[in-house]
């Protein structure tokens, strides 16, 4: 039976109440797993922590955290300390590379020039760190001496969850972690990105069972024709980032990336935002009415997604309602 869960990524700039609703409204709707993001906005676990408390039935993920902004013995401290707060839930520790923009601009702290290396390691160290035994580590991003976590833990231990694009870091995450979160893609491009992860699954010798498939799904309850300016700016933000860019060509979106990047570079505005394609709106930021957003998650779930998470998008006159809408509508799919 399929599972889902619901963000607040897109929801951090409404505070900490909105979250705590959302949670709340999860539970009552029968979402099973909260998860948030990490930016400049909300601190994670401080808001998974309060959540643990006012819905302690959800599971609670991280989705996800740039891994050059806490060391992994930092992390398993912080996952290990909720995961004892909720003893029963399962705790998901989503990290990902993230960008130079939030981690060098925002943060001041090097972006790094050896992504797939940087990861590879950071889960190796951050497993270690949560197994209780003591730790020495010397790596080329990492050194560690005497390291053994304080935290006492039942049977229960979080897991480590990698958020992942591209096909080398996709397959980092099958031989390596024990799940994968896919984010801004259509539910067309979920098994190519599959199919990557069951390359490092294999290459590890493990099992498909040992590795969860996450994906946030982006998805509306509200005016397509009101909220389609948002959508763009929000599909534009990402298209100028490589990575990103490169994972819509990959999606079939070639032709609007290189628009959008070309008006970008020319300092033309207004043309890269107009460059982003209604097809790619549709197929990444579903909006319109209920019917259209429960097909758009049950496509991903068709696609493979073993764990759909709604990520809302709270664009319309009535935030509330329509997050509220959205996920009434999203969880009919499950």
């Amino acid at each position: 039976m399929t599972t889902m869960g619901v963000t607040a990524a897109s929801l951090m700039t409404l505070g900490p109440d909105t979250a705590t609703r959302t949670a709340h409204r999860a539970v009552e709707r029968g979402y099973t797993s909260f998860w948030t993001a990490e930016t400049v906005s909300l601190e994670a676990f401080s808001l998974l922590g309060a959540i643990g408390q006012v819905a302690p039935t959800l599971d609670l993920g991280t989705g996800v955290l740039a891994l050059q902004l806490r060391t992994p013995p930092l992390l398993a401290m912080a996952a290990a300390t909720l995961q004892a707060l909720q003893p029963e839930r399962r705790v998901m520790i989503g990290i990902g590379i993230s960008s130079p923009t939030v981690t060098a601009r925002w943060h001041g702290t090097p972006y790094g020039d050896r992504p797939l290396a940087h990861v590879r390691e950071f889960i190796t160290l951050l497993g270690s760190c949560l197994s209780g035994e003591k730790v020495d580590f010397a790596g080329d991003f990492h050194q560690v001496r005497g390291f053994r976590l304080g935290v006492p833990l039942g049977d229960r231990r979080p897991e480590i969850v990698l958020g992942a694009l591209g096909p080398e870091m996709l397959a980092v995450a099958g031989e390596l972690a024990d799940g994968v979160l896919l984010n801004y893609l259509p539910a067309s491009h979920v098994p190519w990105s599959l199919e990557q992860v069951r390359r490092g699954i294999a290459r590890a010798g493990r099992s498909p069972d040992d590795v969860t498939t996450y994906a946030y799904v982006h998805a509306g309850v509200c005016d397509r024709d009101q909220a389609v300016d948002k959508a763009r700016r929000d599909l534009f933000s990402y298209a100028v980032v490589d990575s990103y860019a490169a994972n819509f060509t990959r999606a079939g979106y070639g032709d609007a990336v290189a628009e959008v990047r070309a008006a970008h570079a020319a300092r033309d505005r207004e043309a890269a935002l107009a460059a982003v394609s209604d097809a790619m709106i549709d197929g990444i930021d579903i909006l319109g009415d209920a019917d259209t957003v429960t097909a758009g998650v049950q496509a991903y779930v068709d696609a493979g997604v073993d764990h759909p998470v709604l990520m809302p998008l709270p664009w319309g006159p009535d935030r509330t309602a329509v997050i509220a809408d959205t996920m009434d509508a999203a969880i009919r799919a499950v």
